[in-house]
C-alpha cells in the first residue's frame, strides 16, 4: 500500500471518527471547495521511477527530495482537512462549524476541527488536539489556516501553519520526528506556492528554510530553496540558495550559491540534466569538482539566482 493511499485511508478514518454518533448539521456548500486538495497544492516535478538515484544528476535528486518533503508534509494536512469537511458538521455555534471532538477508546489524543465563516466569503480553520494521557489537558492548535475560495473553482488562495511541536505535545506516541513549524501560502490562480520552515537539527541548532515555487502553464516549474544552517566544518551558520528550473519534458537546470560561515569567499555551482534526469553539464567557481559536459546541452543557458541578501 503506497503512502498516499495510507494517508487517504487515515484521513477518512479520522474524519469518520470526528462525525460519528453526534447530531449533524450542514456547513456552507462552498466550504467543501474552499480547502484545496493535496494535488492542487504541491510541487510538480517530473519523475523517472526507472532510474536508480546513483545514475541521476545530483541536484535533480536534491530538488526531488525537497519537493517530496514538502508534498508529503503539506499533503497529509490537506487530505485530512479536505476529507473532514466533506462530512456533515457536528455542531454549529454562530459563524463557527465544528467537527468532533472525537477519538477511539485507545487513542492517546482526541481532535476537533473548527471552521469559521468570516463573513466576506473566506474561512478560517483550526485543527486542535487534546492529550488523553493526562487529566485536565486543554485543546492545542496543531494546524491553523485560512482559505479564500472567492476567485472561483481551482483559483482560490490561502495559507496554513503546521505546528509539529504542538502535535507532539498532544500525541507523543504517533506524532513522528518532525520538529518546529511549517508555514504554507498558496495561490492556485497564480500557480504559486511559498513555504517557510522554522526547526532545529539533531544537535538542537536552529534551521531556517523557505521555498518559493511557480508552475508554468505548460507543466514546467521554477523553485527557489533557501536554508540557513550548519553545513559542516565549524559551528558557523552557512546560507545556501538553490534554484531549480525544469521543463515539462523533465530537462532542467539547478544553480546553487553558498556563502557565510565556513564559506566566507562564497561559491556558485551549476548542473544541468536531460529528459531522463542524467547530468549533461556541471561547473562551479571554486573547483569542488571538475567541469563536465557543455552548457549548450542545458535547457536554460545561464545561471539565474535571486539577489544575495
Amino acid at each position: 500500500m503506497n503512502s498516499l493511499l495510507k494517508t487517504s485511508l487515515l484521513a477518512t478514518v479520522c474524519a469518520t471518527s470526528l462525525v460519528a454518533c453526534i447530531k449533524q448539521d450542514e456547513a456552507p456548500s462552498d466550504l467543501k471547495r474552499a480547502i484545496p486538495t493535496a494535488d492542487q497544492v504541491k510541487i510538480k516535478l517530473p519523475q523517472n521511477a526507472n532510474k536508480a538515484v546513483g545514475q541521476l544528476a545530483e541536484w535533480y535528486v536534491a530538488t526531488r527530495n525537497v519537493t517530496r518533503t514538502f508534498n508529503g508534509g503539506a499533503g497529509w494536512v490537506l487530505v485530512l482537512v479536505h476529507t473532514i469537511v466533506q462530512f456533515p458538521v457536528t455542531s454549529v455555534s454562530g459563524d463557527t462549524y465544528t467537527w468532533g471532538p472525537w477519538s477511539d477508546a485507545l487513542d492517546p489524543a482526541e481532535y476537533k476541527l473548527d471552521v469559521r465563516a468570516v463573513g466576506d466569503g473566506t474561512y478560517e480553520y483550526q485543527l486542535s488536539g487534546r492529550s488523553k494521557l493526562s487529566a485536565g489537558t486543554s485543546f492545542e492548535v496543531i494546524i491553523d489556516g485560512k482559505a479564500d475560495p472567492r476567485p472561483g473553482e481551482l483559483l482560490g488562495n490561502g495559507e496554513f501553519l503546521i505546528d509539529f511541536d504542538a502535535g507532539k505535545r498532544v500525541n507523543p506516541i504517533d506524532s513522528g520526528d518532525a520538529r518546529g513549524q511549517v508555514d504554507v501560502r498558496y495561490d492556485l490562480a497564480a500557480r504559486h506556492l511559498d513555504l517557510g520552515i522554522m526547526s532545529t537539527n539533531d544537535q538542537g541548532e536552529p534551521v531556517m528554510a523557505d521555498y518559493a515555487y511557480n508552475e508554468t502553464l505548460d507543466g514546467g516549474g521554477d523553485m527557489v530553496f533557501n536554508i540557513d544552517g550548519n553545513a559542516g566544518g565549524t559551528a558557523a551558520i552557512e546560507h545556501i540558495t538553490l534554484r531549480s528550473r525544469w521543463q515539462s519534458n523533465g530537462m532542467g537546470r539547478a544553480d546553487a550559491r553558498m556563502a557565510g560561515g565556513d564559506l566566507n569567499a562564497g561559491a556558485i555551482a551549476s548542473e544541468c540534466w536531460d529528459g531522463q534526469f542524467r547530468r549533461t553539464y556541471y561547473t562551479d567557481s571554486v573547483n569542488f569538482a571538475p567541469t563536465e559536459g557543455a552548457v549548450s546541452a542545458c535547457a536554460f543557458s545561464a545561471a539565474d539566482l535571486p539577489p544575495q541578501h
